[in-house]
């Protein structure tokens, strides 16, 4: 218990000591064990939505619908109907094909069901505000009155016939808006469509007073909702052109809607975690040298090799644990918002599963050790009247960068002979780079595509759910990545500051001004970001590649070669002030400094 309190308290006195790193560290994990979790949350989430409107409306076990009407087809409903499998049935009613026209100017397809004023109890419509159908009113399903901006009480106009919307209420017997069409005249449905309900009287007058296409469909019940996707497929009829599409392949349609949000958060989170093993890393290496100290203190009062790994890792185990607390707890609040883009579903989204939750925090683990292990080894290794004496660690006197800096201006001179001593460091800031250029291109290369949203005859007047809730995402994640980059540039600035100090005083001391020693700083970092540049360029371009449509637009080359422009200059003005503070420290202060 002993030792425990004491790595607790050596632990948070640590923290206290280095609150900007401890913030950092925190920032990097929360970041990618959120993205990691909201990712591998999205499929469970659209499943439980689909679960719970099922259950809260009754909704079929099968759909069974034709693109035709007549005698065949209503005796090919009427014989499933009679299946011994089947133990409840509603239909077969009337879905008309029309147009809807909303706020005078606003048009989309829409299929009009045509319903009992009173349901029954298979396939009941969940009525969210207003009414259920009246004669002479229409209700709109959710998720297309959320996209019309319409709500009860509001008039449209279908077939170019005013009806006023008394309710909104939301289905699972048909996929989220704007997937109701299912079949359409033709075998098949050829514009993105709403739902809208009239009573069957109405539907039946619409059709006939505008000679609209109409179809046929029957809802039903099985004894066992398990076997729909077999029933579904042992009873499609060539003949009368019937199709059954059972309760599992309707969830799989509303998952369709996410198809792209996954990859864009998994792998996002990949990205993000790698930059936030570089800043650790990069923070780990700034507080080496106070770190062996520390552990040749350890040493020096008794402490064994097990207690000093302990107090070394825990503080970064401990930050990263936390770090994948918050991250899951972010991850929880924003679930809902990202697996529903469209209002076509209710219910509770349940949070993170114990897969996601133990996938979240090994990555946060990982995070912390690869990090910072290398450090703590060098530092349980050293001797302790080395560690107590530590300095910053002399660089290899190498005569061909002598010779061929002496032949540079001096920040230019001062820049690559700090990178030069360090490469490591230096294969870390490109690896940052190149990363945050991928995320950034990807973003771009979406932006690039030609807007596909609803509507009708090549108008496109409603926004398209699943392409804007995609570049949100993406944009998100582009917006992390360069903010962990940003703080990753800061970082390792500060740090090769704080490491050349004796060597910028002698250099100070030689001649060189606080402007040159700044602008050789800033050099140092804007070196390695340049070659993240020429290494991200081609990178982005295959993941673009692997992960476009096959007809994918290419960016224009001038948003690149500004997003090239803007990684550079956003890198120089970050590494300035750093840069600055670090270089006008007193040349005598600092040279004392290093002596005792």
């Amino acid at each position: 218990m002993g030792s425990i309190v004491l790595v607790a308290r050596l632990v948070l006195a640590d923290v206290r000591r280095h609150r900007a790193q401890a913030v950092m560290l925190l920032l990097a994990v929360t970041v990618a064990t959120a993205t990691l979790a909201l990712g591998l949350s999205l499929r469970g989430a659209t499943d439980a939505l689909y679960a719970q409107t099922r259950a809260a409306t009754a909704g079929p076990d099968v759909v069974a619908l034709s693109g035709d009407t007549g005698p065949a087809v209503t005796s090919a409903l009427t014989s499933l109907a009679e299946d011994p499998e089947v133990v409840g049935h509603h239909g077969p009613y009337r879905i008309v094909y029309a147009n809807l026209t909303a706020r005078g100017s606003v048009t989309s397809a829409v299929v009009v069901h045509g319903f009992a004023e009173r349901l029954g109890a298979l396939n009941r419509p969940l009525v969210t505000s207003g009414q259920w159908v009246r004669p002479g009113g229409t209700v709109l399903e959710r998720g297309f009155a959320t996209a019309l901006d319409v709500g009860v009480g509001d008039r449209v106009s279908i077939a170019g016939q005013s009806y006023p919307v008394v309710g909104i209420a939301v289905t699972a017997a048909t996929s989220v808006y704007p997937g109701a069409a299912q079949v359409g005249p033709g075998g098949g449905p050829t514009d993105y469509t709403g739902l809208a309900w009239m009573t069957r009287s109405d539907a039946r007058a619409l059709a006939g007073s505008h000679d609209l296409p109409v179809t046929l469909a029957m809802d039903l019940k099985l004894r066992d909702p398990a076997t729909a996707d077999a029933f579904a497929e042992a009873h499609r009829s060539t003949e009368a052109r019937v199709n059954e599409h059972s309760w599992q392949f309707k969830a799989e349609q509303d998952a369709r809607i996410l198809k792209d949000s996954q990859p864009i958060l998994v792998v996002g989170s990949w990205l993000l975690s790698f930059l936030a093993v570089i800043g650790v890393a990069a923070l780990a290496a700034g507080r080496a040298i106070e770190q062996t100290r520390r552990a040749g203190l350890l040493k020096a009062v008794g402490a064994g090799p097990g207690l000093i790994a302990t107090v070394l890792l825990t503080e970064y185990l401990a930050l990263a644990l936390l770090g994948d607390a918050l991250g899951l707890l972010i991850a929880r609040l924003a679930v809902p918002v990202i697996a529903s883009p469209t209002a076509s579903r209710i219910g509770d989204v349940p949070g993170p599963d114990a897969a996601t939750v133990i996938t979240a925090t090994v990555l946060a683990v990982v995070v912390a050790v690869l990090s910072t292990l290398r450090p703590t080894l060098r530092a349980m290794r050293t001797a302790t009247v080395t560690a107590l004496s530590a300095t910053v660690r002399q660089p290899r006197h190498r005569p061909w960068l002598t010779a061929l800096s002496a032949l540079l201006p001096t920040p230019l001179l001062l820049g690559l002979r700090l990178t030069a001593r360090r490469p490591g460091r230096a294969v870390l800031q490109a690896c940052s780079t190149a990363t945050t250029l991928v995320g950034l291109i990807a973003l771009l290369a979406q932006h690039a595509q030609p807007e596909r949203g609803y509507g009708l005859n090549g108008s496109f007047v409603l926004p398209n759910l699943r392409g804007e809730h995609d570049r949100r995402l993406l944009l998100a994640v582009t917006v992390l990545l360069i903010v962990l980059a940003l703080v990753n540039t800061v970082t390792f600035t500060w740090t090769t500051a704080v490491e050349a100090r004796a060597n910028m005083a002698i250099a100070r001391a030689l001649g060189a001004t606080p402007g040159q020693v700044s602008a050789g700083l800033s050099t140092a970092q804007l070196l390695p970001t340049l070659a993240g540049v020429l290494i991200g360029l081609p990178l982005s371009a295959g993941v673009v590649a692997i992960f476009s449509a096959p007809n994918a637009v290419d960016p224009p080359t001038s948003w690149i070669v500004t997003a090239v422009l803007a990684t550079l200059l956003v890198t120089a003005a970050l590494t300035a002030l750093p840069a600055r503070l670090a270089a006008r420290r007193p040349v005598a202060q600092t040279l004392s400094a290093e002596a005792t």
